[in-house]
């Protein structure tokens, strides 16, 4: 019969360089695929909790006073709404926010608020200066050897967590923050109650 061919004939042709690279690369994107999809899992990023919708708890995590004596344990803000405020003296983009956080400060603190700095990877006596220089009020800790960041999701400066009278992330800026985001993220959050 002309136009048909034997399975001999089928299996020499598959055989071929060219269909069998065309195979091999099929094969390869379906074993990427399958693996993307078996490590992928759940995504538990704050980000991508806040944009489903939920507030995660903020992680337990006790950090030092900026001064010294002692450990602070965030949960001790328990009942206030919370601005954690992931900076460093030589951030650049850090020292543009500095006077808006001190605003907001004022604001917050006569409302059962406050903004809590804390210094990551940096000279204490340099964000001594750097505190002193903008006249920072807030509280301010420290996470001297970063190993507090991977908690919050913190990757770069400055970075803002909000939380929540009841210790849940409400909110992130992954960058400097302004005026607007106190506006929208931080002042509805001061009407909830504890």
């Amino acid at each position: 019969m002309k136009g048909s061919f034997t399975l001999v004939e089928a299996v020499s042709r598959l055989l071929r360089p060219v269909p069998l690279v065309a195979l091999a690369g099929v094969l390869a994107l379906l074993a990427l695929l399958a693996y993307g999809v078996a490590s992928r899992g759940t995504d538990t990023s704050i980000d991508s909790q806040l944009a489903a919708g939920k507030r995660p708890a903020a992680p337990a995590t006790t950090l030092a006073k900026l001064d010294g004596g002692g450990g602070v344990p965030l949960s001790s803000y328990r009942g206030k709404v919370v601005v954690l405020n992931f900076w460093a003296s030589w951030c650049g983009p850090c020292r543009g926010e500095a006077p808006v956080l001190e605003r907001w400060q004022h604001k917050l603190s006569a409302r059962n608020a406050t903004i809590v700095g804390v210094d990551v990877l940096d000279v204490t006596e340099d964000a001594r200066r750097f505190i002193d220089r903008y006249g920072l009020t807030y509280p301010q800790l420290r996470d001297g050897d970063g190993s507090h960041l991977k908690r919050f999701d913190v990757v770069g400066y400055p970075e803002t967590v909000v939380l929540d009278r009841r210790g849940r992330i409400a909110a992130t800026a992954r960058g400097p923050v302004d005026e607007r985001f106190f506006a929208e993220q931080v002042a509805p959050l001061l009407k909830e109650p504890a």
